[in-house]
């Protein structure tokens, strides 16, 4: 997230401050010969897969400025392979084909020039193995004796299964939610607390203990994540980790009408039936004129009326300690809170989470500078680079020893680490979504279908076959149309998603 204004102003010192330390640091392994003390000048391109100009002193201040600090001979090159630009300001038109991520990223790669160094996401990676882009780096650690032995395993194990057990590309930082509870809730209701590990089933079992009340006086048990949702997309993150398929790899079949999808239905249309989950109504409920503003009071989880957050983030934690920092001066109550592992599938044990791996680093196996990649790459993930980003809001170091609990505060930061990420979807299902950008409109039109359920004017059961209806004839029309607007039965328009 980028810091503007005076805030992004007040804290380039203290950047500029900490880098210096590392530097001083890290100039002290120099002097004990770990250093580069060529004069030779050198270029080291680093690849990106959206970017702009504007971008580019931010993702220098992120990621390159304190390397080139140490290493005054390398000049650092950062190439996007698709420019934000070119369609920011470009009026959408159907007969204008939209660049295809993967595959410009592919020709920045084994281009005439190609990039030494990628920084990609988690769900690239796969494919990126496959196809042969990257480079193994297991040989490189070894060689260089470069200890990652206090790397979370979590994180590990997610990289490794994206490259058949092998290492391709490393991050120095990862995201991931936890479960935030409320202690008080839980005692009052003489409830055990939350526990790591504990299964979906547990947790909506939990969750439905601690309901109680009506109207605005209403105790929920659970909310998914602490702005709320219209449910149908609480069902995405429920099912993201069991990887349900909504059509076949060919995209000529609709797959939702079977068990598996109708228990996710069920499951998570019973939670809004029952109250157990709040609705965005009773999140957004109309707010009393009479009183001043307060920027915490649609937060049903500061406010003491939700048990339960099933997906908090880290940067959670901030607001929870500005709201009990200033409790009085709202007139709210402290919450007594903490987190443990996000709830799991017992078919899919040991993932999920939101584990995000948004920053992973790996060398282009046409790298023209393979040597300075390498020493890049081992830069952003040493301990003194951990150290300096173990100071972020947003995100989580990579290296256990630098994970401590924020503002002096003392919770399971262990939660965040423990589930593995969930793992890339099938090349097959990833080259059907990437080649047809209409297919996202078979997963939207299920929307309304899900609020019916909720309200009771359908059953589970029906809602699915109508989806199944509707999306296999929109499968015939992708297939006539993959990327244009598409024609719905009921003769409105459905626009391209890009």
């Amino acid at each position: 997230m980028k810091e503007t204004g005076s805030t992004g102003k007040a804290r380039k010192p203290l950047l500029l401050l900490l880098v210096l330390t590392m530097f001083m640091s890290l100039l002290a392994a120099c002097a004990d010969g770990n250093g580069d003390t060529s004069t030779e000048k050198r270029v080291l391109r680093i690849g990106t897969l959206y970017g702009s100009p504007q971008d580019e002193s931010y993702f220098r201040q992120q990621y390159t400025d304190a390397f080139e600090l140490m290493n005054s001979n390398i000049e650092i090159e950062i190439v996007s392979a698709i420019n934000y630009n070119d369609q920011r300001f470009q009026t959408p038109d159907e007969n204008t084909k939209q660049p295809d991520s993967y595959e410009e990223l592919t020709k920045m790669l084994t281009g005439s020039n190609p990039v030494d160094v990628i920084v990609v996401e988690y769900s690239y990676l796969r494919r990126m193995v496959q196809d042969n882009l990257l480079k193994q780096l297991d040989p490189l650690i070894q060689q260089d004796k470069f200890d990652l032995s206090d790397y979370v395993p979590a994180v590990m194990e997610g990289i490794k299964s994206a490259g058949d057990n092998n290492i391709y590309a490393l991050t120095p930082t990862f995201s991931s939610s936890a479960l935030f509870y409320n202690k008080k809730l839980f005692t009052e209701a003489n409830i055990d607390f939350p526990t790591d590990g504990m299964t979906w089933d547990e947790v909506f079992a939990k969750a439905g203990m601690l309901a109680k009340g009506e109207g605005k006086d209403r105790v929920y048990g659970l909310t998914f994540n602490r702005y709320g949702s219209d449910g149908f997309w609480d069902i995405q993150n429920y099912t993201g980790p069991l990887q349900l398929k909504i059509v076949d790899d060919k995209g000529e079949k609709m797959l939702v009408n079977n068990p598996q999808w109708e228990k996710a239905w069920t499951d998570i249309t019973e939670l809004y039936k029952k109250k157990i989950m709040p609705t965005m109504e009773d999140i957004y409920q109309e707010r009393d004129p009479e009183k001043p503003y307060n920027q915490f009071e649609g937060d049903l989880f500061l406010s003491g009326r939700v048990a339960m957050v099933a997906m908090g983030d880290t940067n959670f934690i901030n607001e929870i300690t500005l709201m009990n920092e200033n409790a009085e001066k709202l007139g709210m109550e402290p919450i007594d809170w903490d987190i443990v592992t996000s709830p799991q599938h017992s078919e899919a044990a040991g993932v999920g989470g939101n584990v995000y791996l948004s920053s992973l680093m790996g060398i282009n196996n046409k790298a023209q500078n393979d040597k300075d990649a390498w020493e890049f790459i081992k830069f952003m993930n040493s301990k003194e680079w951990a150290k300096l980003k173990s100071r972020s809001s947003y995100e989580l170091t990579a290296r256990k020893e630098f994970l401590k609990p924020m503002n002096g505060l003392t919770y399971n930061v262990e939660a965040f680490t423990k589930l593995k990420p969930v793992p890339p979807q099938s090349l097959e299902q990833e080259k059907l979504f990437r080649q047809n950008s209409n297919m996202y409109q078979v997963q939207y039109i299920a929307q309304p279908y899900f609020q019916e359920v909720v309200k009771g004017d359908k059953t589970v059961k029906e809602a699915l076959e109508k989806w199944e209806t509707e999306g296999n004839a929109m499968l015939q029309k992708i297939k006539a149309n993959p990327n244009g607007p598409l024609e719905p039965t009921d003769g409105g328009v459905i626009q391209e998603v890009y």
